[in-house]
C-alpha cells in the first residue's frame, strides 16, 4: 500500500502532530513500508494457533487477601491524619464542595 504525502497531512492533522513540510516525503515511505509489513503478516497462516495473552504460561504470584491491622489498632490512623489539614472524628476533614 502506498501513502501519499496528502495521506500523511491528513493522517497527522487528525492526530494533531506538527509535521514539518521536508519530513512529509520522508514519512510517507514509513508509513507505506509498515503498511506492506502489515499485508505481509496478513498472508501468515494462523489456524489452530492459540491467541496469546502473556509470553509465559506462569501464574501470577498472589497475596493472601486478609486483614493485617484492624482500624486504629496500631496506630496508623492516628498517622496518617497527623498529615491532614483537618480532621474530624476519625476521619479526614474536607470542605463542602456540593452546595
Amino acid at each position: 500500500m502506498s501513502i501519499d504525502a496528502d495521506t500523511v497531512r491528513k493522517v497527522a492533522h487528525l492526530a494533531r502532530i506538527r509535521v514539518e513540510e521536508a519530513e512529509i516525503e520522508t514519512l510517507a515511505g514509513e508509513l507505506s513500508s509498515i503498511l506492506d509489513w502489515v499485508e505481509e503478516l496478513q498472508a501468515v497462516n494462523v489456524e489452530g494457533i492459540e491467541p496469546m495473552t502473556a509470553v509465559n504460561d506462569l501464574p501470577l504470584p498472589r497475596r493472601i487477601d486478609g486483614v493485617t491491622a484492624a482500624a486504629g489498632e496500631d496506630g496508623l490512623r492516628e498517622d496518617a491524619l497527623a498529615n491532614a489539614p483537618a480532621a474530624r472524628e476519625g476521619f479526614y476533614a474536607v470542605p463542602k464542595v456540593v452546595e
